[in-house]
């Protein structure tokens, strides 16, 4: 069962949160893609996210993540299921002057479920801006053991949204 997380989706400012997407890709078999961050000597795994570009759909900017972070093209994912709301994370505090001029505290990001129908051999975390060091895919009941802390409570809320679509009771199995 995954925990429940606190309400990230209320923050009184908008503004002060940069606008992002992110994508939970899970295999044929349930497992879920996370990349291990190239800035960082600890154990720092991440799904896909980034920002939106200005006048960009959230949908066009959740596939151009994708493919700038992992090499893989729309034609290799089938989206499963889109958050309708924005779930929030704030930075560290010694983060926050050195990310993005120091003009937000944190992300606010709109969240998708994709079922990835490539093969493994189509990804590649080599790309021209490279943001993971190595990726691997994890069982989803694990991922809240190996994400960044900072951003927990965010994951726990995508987990708790898109576990209905992952097999139940092991959530091994793929999502629907």
């Amino acid at each position: 069962m995954v925990p429940v997380p606190k309400t990230l989706t209320h923050r009184p400012d908008p503004a002060l949160y940069r606008p992002c997407v992110g994508i939970m890709l899970a295999n044929a078999v349930g497992k879920v893609f996370v990349g291990q961050r190239i800035d960082s000597h600890q154990e720092a795994w991440q799904m896909p996210q980034g920002g939106i570009d200005a006048g960009e759909d959230p949908m066009a900017a959740t596939l151009r993540e994708l493919h700038e972070e992992t090499s893989i093209t729309a034609d290799l994912v089938q989206r499963i299921a889109t958050r309708d709301d924005w779930l929030y994370y704030d930075l560290p505090t010694e983060l926050i002057p050195h990310l993005w001029g120091g003009r937000y505290l944190g992300q606010r990001q709109k969240w998708s479920l994709y079922r990835f129908t490539g093969t493994d051999i189509q990804i590649s975390v080599d790309t021209a801006n490279p943001e993971y060091s190595t990726w691997q895919w994890l069982p989803f009941d694990e991922l809240a053991k190996r994400i960044v802390p900072f951003k927990m409570e965010l994951y726990l809320e995508v987990m708790a949204g898109f576990a209905p679509h992952f097999e139940s009771p092991a959530r091994s199995g793929p999502p629907s």
